[in-house]
């Protein structure tokens, strides 16, 4: 028995996954014992001199899926930045206070934080980027620590006395450099990304304003384009309908509609299709009489501009049935007048969300009227140069795509080499 239990203690103080070379058990360590803490604090906001300068001035904010900080959304001038406690290039930043504690970062530069973040710099025999692997694979077990309340909170003291499994240095540092090479990777995707999306944005202006033009299969010009009303091209429509209080049920048996489907601004499309049997608390249950009631169930498969984020459209690429919510509209289009993926695309641009604004009304709750919505006019290129347009774009959102998968295969290895290289 003693055997077995000596091997059950020396396996949780060894990482499942571990280079060669290395043996000695990992040693348990306050997070005070292995690097300095450093709460940081915001410079008056009151003086003017203090902001806008080159410097850095890292919050929550700026902490996002990338490891590394470049940039700020608020800037220090050099007198800004003698008013704060300075951080190191490479020091570990982790939130620890707020609605997003548990999120972290590493600085690229020296740096200051605002009071919600604890800036950690290695002691001797420590490193760096060991820490912020540490802490990126704990940072989700230490913001549960937070409990519930108006404002969550680590304070430094409890913080600093957080025990972790530590190795030597030279295997902190091998562990480091591997997980480094990744983060550099999923960094480079991301910015691959950001460049296409930005390549995306100044080709949709050119091509919807119509200062950049394809031309035909034989290389001539396409035809002029003509102004025209979306009511040119709607063969069929169908509207939300509000739902009342009678329309749910919590009864044993009723009918309970998984949460899938399109969501658009908040505003659900819900499939109708398979309903399932589950927990209401976790499903929207609907009673037999609303999912019959004919108002509200439509097949059309085409355009649906939608709730608060008035005028954006999506498709619905289901021969299933679905609810329309209430401010939710669905119609089909004469597909040999307009492109429907050309209409989506011109949805996203700057001049098509102007043309939403001179539409919207209502104050507490604005929405658009749909005969308003059908009467919009737009500048309509032929319909082959639509399928041209609509195409070009359409190969560059697939090359986004395959980034994106790229970065998020990335990043789950990333997670499971966190849960075998730690202890």
């Amino acid at each position: 028995m003693e055997q077995i239990k000596e091997t059950k203690i020396k396996k949780k103080l060894t990482p499942t996954l571990r280079f060669e070379g290395f043996k000695e058990e990992w040693k348990k360590m306050r997070i005070g014992e292995i690097a300095i803490i450093t709460t940081g604090n915001t410079p008056s906001t009151t003086v003017t001199e203090y902001y806008n300068g080159r410097k850095l001035f890292v919050s929550p904010a700026d902490l996002n899926d990338s490891r590394y900080v470049y940039n700020t959304k608020t800037t220090l001038t050099e007198l800004g930045f003698k008013q704060g406690r300075k951080v190191s290039k490479g020091s570990v930043l982790f939130v620890c206070i707020g609605s997003t504690i548990g999120k972290v970062g590493q600085a690229t530069d020296e740096c200051l934080t605002n009071q919600q973040i604890n800036s950690l710099e290695a002691l001797k025999n420590f490193d760096n980027n060991f820490i912020y692997g540490l802490l990126e694979k704990n940072g989700k077990k230490i913001r549960l620590l937070a409990g519930v309340q108006a404002v969550p909170q680590i304070n430094k003291t409890d913080f600093s006395n957080f025990k972790y499994y530590l190795p030597s240095l030279p295997e902190q540092q091998k562990i480091a450099s591997f997980l480094s090479a990744i983060d550099e990777k999923i960094q480079l995707l991301t910015r691959k990304k950001e460049l296409l999306e930005e390549y995306k944005k100044g080709v949709m202006q050119q091509l919807f304003s119509g200062k950049l033009r394809f031309k035909d299969e034989k290389g001539k010009a396409f035809p002029n384009w003509e102004r025209k009303s979306l009511r040119d091209f709607v063969l069929n429509y169908k509207g939300g309908a509000p739902l009342s209080p009678s329309d749910f049920t919590k009864e044993p048996g009723c009918e309970v509609i998984p949460k899938k489907g399109i969501t658009s601004g908040g505003r659900l499309i819900i499939d109708i299709e398979t309903p399932t049997y589950c927990k209401p608390s976790f499903y929207q249950a609907y009673s037999k009489s609303v999912i019959n009631n004919s108002y509200l169930i439509t097949t059309l498969r085409d355009l649906v501009p939608s709730g608060p984020s008035i005028g954006y459209i999506v498709q619905y690429n289901s021969n299933n049935k679905y609810i329309l919510a209430q401010g939710v509209y669905a119609f089909e289009i004469d597909e040999g007048k307009l492109n429907k993926e050309w209409v989506i695309q011109f949805s996203n641009t700057i001049e098509y969300r102007k043309i939403m604004q001179t539409i919207m009304v209502g104050s507490t709750q604005v929405h658009i009227r749909n005969e308003e919505f059908f009467k919009v006019e737009l500048n309509l290129p032929s319909i082959n140069e639509q399928k041209r347009i609509a195409n070009y774009l359409s190969s560059i959102d697939n090359k986004i795509e395959i980034v994106n998968r790229q970065i998020t295969q990335t990043q789950t290895f990333k997670k499971g080499l966190l849960q075998q290289m730690f202890v």
